[in-house]
This record gives structure tokens, C-alpha cells and sequence, in this order.
């Protein structure tokens, strides 16, 4: 019997995971590719940047995790984090950093980045946030959404569908929670998890006036690093995805408060 998302096991999510490790030192490196092919990850590491942008950008099986050096000999780790996101990758990144700045940490966040840790760090520790980050991101890959619930569907568990749905506002878009999946009309919408978070919560409130800090404290928690850039850069990149997905919806900006999530049509 199939499972949903929801009771996903910690081995079961490892064993349909692809881990990309970009390190340069072996030291570093070696330990924590151990680590966690030992937890039943398929793990890939590469030395240098570019190898691993081609590698994300390929036809091959697709990564759903990548963790990544700062401090890389051919490349600039941020530089290829904002690669990977440009691509169109929308799996998890962690970045690994012996960078102490708290401007290093939001730079990398304010590029697609979903969490961070400070070398050196505990094993431990870094397989917890994978943990925590997968559960999120393998919610993305349950089945296509059924068709809007009717009137004769009401009484369908609140859980098979969220409870804003195309149905009760005429508009295409769609953001399925309960399969983290997002569609404009038959087509899917990749997000990054932030992305998909912001986007949820908007949705969930549609029409209505969603405070900067209640979006901050939902979706970065106590990832939050305190640059208000990051929630914005966060939007900007939504903003693009939605308009390049045609969908009849916009994000609004209300100067001093927060943003709205409201059809295109709307005064």
C-alpha cells in the first residue's frame, strides 16, 4: 500500500534521494559523503562549482538536494547558487560556510538558499536540517491534483484539497498544500520551498493583506537572519515564475505592511 508524504519514513526519504555535495576539501568532504550514504542517500560530490551547475542542469536523474562550500577554488559558492536557482532548480540547498558574517548567511539566502551551517558542524546536526528540509521538499512529488471539489464533494476530508481552491474565486491558480504542488491551470509551477511557503500562506489569506513579519516568522522561522531582503528577493522570483506561468493572478506590494495576493483583474 502507498503511503502519503505525510508518513513518509526517514529511510524511505533517503532512498528516493540525490544529494549533490560541492567541497573542495577532503577532509570535509569525505566524512560527510559517508555520513550520508551510511543514512541510504545516493550522494555525488564534486570538487569545483561548474561541474556541479552542469551536473543540476543536465537531463540525468534529478538532484534533490544540494549542499554547498562557500569557499570553492573555480567559482564563488554564492555564484552557483544563483545559477542553480536561474536554472530552474527548485530542490533544497544547504550552504556550508566557514564564513562567520551574518552578510554571507543572507547573501546566500537571499539567492535561492533554503538553510546553512557554520563549519565546523556536527554531523548530527547537519543530518537533522536534512531531515527537516527533505520532509518539506518530497511533499512536491505526490499525484497530480484532482479536479476542483463540487458541491457534491463536500464531503471529501479537509486534507484531500486545500481549502482555497480555483473553484470559489474563478481563478486557474491553484497551490496544492497537502501535495506542496502549485499549477496554473494544467501546468505545474516549480518553487523552491520558501517560494511554495510565501506562496501557500498568500493563497491561504487571497485578497487580504498579509503582514511582512507574519510571512517572515511562518516561513523562516528560526532561519531568519533579520534582512527584509530575502523575503523580498523571495517574492520578486514568484513574481516571475507567475507571470512566466501566464496565471491571472498577481502579488501585490502594500508599501509599509505587506503584500496581497489578488487576481490580475482587480482593481
Amino acid at each position: 500500500m502507498s503511503r502519503q508524504p505525510g508518513t513518509l519514513t526517514a529511510r524511505m526519504l533517503a532512498a528516493m534521494t540525490t544529494v549533490v555535495v560541492v567541497e573542495d576539501d577532503d577532509k570535509i568532504a569525505a566524512p560527510l559523503v559517508r555520513t550520508l550514504e551510511r543514512d541510504g542517500y545516493q550522494v555525488e560530490r564534486f570538487a569545483e562549482g561548474l561541474p556541479a551547475v552542469r551536473r543540476l542542469a543536465s537531463q540525468e536523474d534529478p538532484v534533490d538536494l544540494l549542499m554547498l562550500d562557500l569557499g570553492l577554488p573555480d567559482v564563488d559558492g554564492i555564484d552557483v547558487c544563483r545559477a542553480v536557482r536561474d536554472g530552474g532548480f527548485a530542490g533544497g540547498i544547504i550552504i556550508l560556510t566557514a564564513r562567520d558574517g551574518e552578510l554571507d548567511r543572507v547573501v546566500g539566502l537571499d539567492h535561492g538558499a533554503d538553510d546553512y551551517l557554520a563549519k565546523p558542524f556536527g554531523l548530527a546536526e547537519l543530518q537533522a536540517r536534512t531531515r527537516a528540509l527533505l520532509r518539506r521538499l518530497h511533499g512536491n512529488r505526490g499525484p497530480a491534483p484532482a479536479a476542483p471539489a463540487s458541491a457534491a464533494s463536500a464531503g471529501r476530508p479537509a486534507s484531500a484539497a486545500p481549502p482555497h481552491t480555483p473553484a470559489a474565486d474563478g481563478s486557474r491558480l491553484r497551490v496544492d498544500v497537502a501535495a506542496r504542488r502549485i499549477w496554473v491551470g494544467s501546468t505545474e509551477v516549480q518553487a523552491t520551498t520558501k517560494e511554495f511557503d510565501v506562496l501557500a500562506l498568500l493563497d491561504s489569506q487571497r485578497g487580504a493583506v498579509v503582514a511582512r513579519d507574519t510571512l517572515i516568522n511562518e516561513v523562516w522561522d528560526e532561519n531568519w537572519f533579520g534582512s527584509t531582503k530575502t523575503l523580498d528577493t523571495t517574492v520578486g522570483r514568484l513574481r516571475q515564475k507567475l507571470e512566466d506561468a501566464a496565471a491571472p493572478v498577481r502579488i501585490t506590494t502594500v508599501r509599509g505592511v505587506g503584500f496581497r495576493l489578488e487576481d490580475a483583474g482587480d482593481a
